[in-house]
């Protein structure tokens, strides 16, 4: 078996390894009973069956929307469509939105969606035609609204649907002003924001930074000193996470990638992998396989388990097991996917000393992200538009006036950086980049502070947890 096919999780179900993660920073709060429940219910689930006349044969399609909080709104949370998507998925994914948006202070709650498709195997006009289907559904029954319930793209799913549903939702509600608030992940030219397709990726890299910014961290994980570029990389899965988080690690951080992990098996370069060269060929065959500048290996499956710095692991839940845990051999193991660690994989992780930058943290990028391309369709104005001519001329007259008392002229290249506008992608970056670098902070104090927090995992969903518990005590019950 190729690694990133969806094992069982050693006897649990998704949502059931969710819930044994917050019974365990659950016990360590020492919460009461009847607000733990309240925390881990999943508000409601709707279950949606509809038919789509496709070539004049008519196919009905399942999907769901979970909503697992409306503690904050709107509920946020993604929409999967794949083959194997199911109710347990959906509801753990929504769970894990809603510990997530608290760990990354966002102010919404955890909602996620999934549809049964394959979508590579319809044209575009009929799989538009399926997605505006199951928008028009959900609509009907308040699971996709600006203001309550807000999807975004997941596996399978991109900017283009994003458009369709957003699309299918302005018809419904044509008099709804704030209608392209009802998703996000948007393409850019409709109500979308720049840095929105990468923000994972970008968040998985601001968060490998942050790690490295902590000495005592690094040598926790038994990691060599000197940052990022004197670390080797395993990553699994190639898509929209891992290709942006590799490519970003590798050009910026100089990192270096000697192993890439898919679906039809795997790359290794121990001299290192360019992960552009590696995207392309994937865009062009729809695999690794045939790739030239590495050795293939067609069992996946062991090359999560060669020896490596870091190992990030971006494709799908229950990649490590108790099947395979004792085997993997990364010092550092970096949760770009939801779920790829099973509970008891973990406490065998642990013993061996492997240091773990859990999914609820690392992969925050998105939904921060879109909690600013959200906030920019309510305000229904762009990033930096207001102030960037303001900007501009205050730094300009700065520049002046220091060349003035020093008697000579900056060279172009250096005035050029001090006046460079605050577009919104630079602002998009700097919010998330903000927003990765506190949330470790506040993390790591917990996980240093006290002795009966084992892991950053626990310290994660502490934070979390203590947040959407104080909004229950103090304004719900």
């Amino acid at each position: 078996m190729n690694a990133i096919e969806v094992p069982t999780g050693n006897g649990h179900s998704f949502s059931e390894n969710v819930d044994r993660l917050v019974d365990k920073a659950m016990a360590v709060l020492n919460i009461d009973p009847a607000l733990a429940q309240t925390i881990k219910a999943c508000q409601s689930v709707l279950q949606i069956r509809f038919p789509v006349k496709i070539h004049g044969e008519v196919e009905i399609f399942t999907g769901w929307r979970a909503i697992h909080s409306e503690h904050m709104l709107p509920s946020k949370g993604g929409i999967r469509f794949a083959t194997f998507v199911n109710q347990d998925e959906v509801e753990a994914l929504a769970a894990l939105m809603t510990y997530k948006c608290a760990l990354a202070d966002v102010p919404f709650g955890g909602a996620k969606g999934g549809l049964v498709i394959d979508p590579t195997k319809y044209e575009e006009d009929d799989l538009r035609k399926i997605v505006s289907h199951f928008t028009r559904h959900m609509a009907a029954k308040g699971f996709i609204h600006p203001a309550t319930n807000v999807p975004a793209p997941d596996m399978g799913a991109g900017p283009r649907e994003m458009a369709w549903m957003a699309d299918a939702y302005r018809h419904l509600f044509p008099e709804d002003i704030n209608s392209q608030a009802c998703v996000t992940g948007k393409p850019v030219d409709q109500g979308g924001i720049e840095g929105r397709t990468e923000a994972t990726g970008r968040g998985v890299q601001y968060a490998l930074q942050e790690f490295f910014r902590h000495t005592d961290d690094v040598r926790k994980a038994g990691l060599r000193e000197g940052g990022l570029s004197q670390q080797q990389i395993v990553i699994q899965g190639l898509g929209n996470v891992g290709y942006h988080a590799a490519k970003f690690l590798t050009e910026d951080d100089r990192a270096t990638l000697v192993a890439i992990v898919e679906r039809d098996g795997a790359l290794v370069n121990t001299e290192g992998i360019d992960v552009e060269k590696v995207h392309k060929h994937m865009q062009v065959s729809g695999g690794v396989h045939g790739y030239p500048d590495a050795t293939y290996v067609e069992n996946s499956a062991h090359v999560l388990e060669m020896d490596c710095d870091i190992l990030i692991l971006a494709a799908m839940e229950n990649q490590i097991t108790t099947g395979n845990a004792e085997r993997i051999r990364a010092r550092l193991i970096v949760e770009g996917a939801n779920g790829p660690i099973t509970f008891d994989a973990e406490t065998m992780l642990k013993k061996q000393g492997t240091v773990i930058l859990p999914d609820l943290y690392i992969n925050a990028g998105g939904v921060v992200v879109s909690y600013f391309e959200w906030t920019k369709n309510l305000a229904h104005m762009r990033f930096g538009k207001m102030g960037r001519r303001f900007m501009q001329a205050r730094a300009d007259s700065a520049i002046e006036i220091l060349e003035q008392a020093m008697g000579d002229r900056f060279p172009e290249t250096i005035k050029q950086g001090v006046i460079k506008e605050a577009d919104e992608l630079n602002l998009v970056r700097s919010g998330l980049e903000d927003t990765m670098c506190e949330a470790y902070q506040e993390i790591r104090a917990i996980w240093h502070a006290r002795d009966d927090v084992p892991d950053l995992r626990t310290a994660a969903y502490i934070l979390a947890i203590d947040r959407v518990g104080h909004y229950y005590t103090e304004y719900a019950l």
